[in-house]
């Protein structure tokens, strides 16, 4: 009798096509300024899940310091001496005080300062931001500001604006590079963060429950997609 075998190839998921998401945008001042279009590439994918959670976890364990010690009973101070005689006690024989069963010796298999970084492809690392970045725009918890008015660095005027635009809870603002009087304003606010978008990480969007970005700072998203409405003052 034959027996027929059947040979697959790799089974690949077919994964849904980008989609066209878009943001609210606002003016200092908490005005509506109309929607944007998100860039479909960034802000449009299905989330990876399983990417997301190898990423983050890998992030998480790279910010480990990884400087834990401990002492064998080759390192700790003193023991030199045998504690008591070999015979006659009625105890069990030992050679030195430092020995990891009695107290105050050494510590047995402790652990040593160690690097907890894993290795993670860069696509990898890509993709788990771009999932962050989708399921953000998803849930629009993503606000585009037209522009940052501050003239010099204030705490007052940053948590007045972040009031009028009416964000609660924590916020990650995407600054652009070398704007100072913007990170200097939000630095002392407890629930926000700062961040470039070059130096976003899947896990600075994915703890935050907004991200605030700028005409400037919002990648993918050219002047002419920006649809503006007449503000009126309330």
């Amino acid at each position: 009798m034959t027996i027929d075998t059947v040979v697959r190839g790799s089974v690949k998921k077919e994964r849904l096509a980008p989609v066209t998401r878009t943001a609210t945008r606002r003016n200092i001042a908490g005005h509506d300024l109309g929607t944007v279009d998100l860039e479909p590439s960034i802000f449009g994918i299905e989330p990876n899940q399983a990417v997301l959670h190898q990423v983050i976890t890998a992030q998480l364990a790279a910010a480990r310091s990884g400087t834990q010690s401990t002492k064998t009973r080759a390192e700790v101070r003193g023991g030199g001496a045998k504690p008591f005689s070999q015979k006659g006690t009625g105890r069990a024989r030992q050679g030195s005080s430092r020995s990891p069963s009695m107290s105050g010796g050494g510590i047995a298999l402790g652990p040593k300062p160690r690097s907890y970084r894993q290795h993670t492809p860069k696509k990898m690392v890509r993709l788990a931001l771009l999932s962050a970045l989708s399921d953000r725009a998803e849930i629009n918890r993503i606000v585009v500001l037209d522009q940052w008015t501050f003239e010099a660095p204030k705490t007052k005027d940053a948590a007045t604006a972040l009031r009028k635009l009416k964000i609660v809870g924590t916020v990650l603002v995407v600054v652009a590079e070398g704007d100072t009087v913007v990170q200097k304003s939000l630095a002392n606010l407890p629930n926000v963060r700062t961040s470039t978008f070059n130096q976003l990480s899947a896990h600075d969007v994915i703890r935050n429950d907004w991200l605030l970005f700028t005409d400037a700072t919002l990648p993918g998203a050219p002047a002419a997609d920006v649809t503006e409405e007449a503000a009126t003052d309330a």
